[in-house]
């Protein structure tokens, strides 16, 4: 499973600012989905945060791992065309500053799924050391 930005657009509905992964670079639907995430100074979010000294929010790493997990779930041909929605975060750990120049590689593996509730276990990485960790739990919406 491989997708790139404009595929993505098409899997799940996030748009610029919150369209928060450039690429799919592997998976297997239904089941599992790693993504990277090249960052820039030009994302907007630096600008608050912090213009000083620039660091991707945490929260905004947790989005993005969703979004990974999101395709994953969303690119099952029953998924088609619905909304995975955050049901919750757990056990949430920042391990790492990720800033300008990195290129965030997120990974997210579906646990377990029952009805339209999915858990996944959410990784992110920047040049092989870990960056957050987190147990996602998705919920399927109605088609978008």
């Amino acid at each position: 499973m491989q997708y790139n930005s404009n595929e993505i657009a098409q899997i799940i509905p996030h748009r610029y600012p919150f369209a928060l992964v450039d690429r799919i670079v592997d998976g297997e639907e239904g089941k599992w989905a790693k993504g990277i995430k090249c960052v820039t100074v030009n994302e907007p979010f630096f600008q608050g945060h912090f213009p000083q000294y620039h660091v991707m929010p945490g929260v905004l790493i947790l989005e993005a791992l969703a979004q990974v997990g999101a395709v994953a779930l969303l690119s099952m041909p029953e998924n088609r065309g619905k909304i995975a929605f955050f049901g919750g975060i757990k056990n949430a750990r920042f391990r790492r500053q990720v800033t300008p120049g990195d290129v965030l590689e997120l990974e997210c593996t579906l646990i377990k799924q029952k009805g339209p509730v999915g858990i996944g276990e959410a990784k992110a990485t920047v040049n092989g050391q870990v960056a957050a960790t987190a147990e996602l739990t998705f919920a399927l919406g109605k088609d978008s």
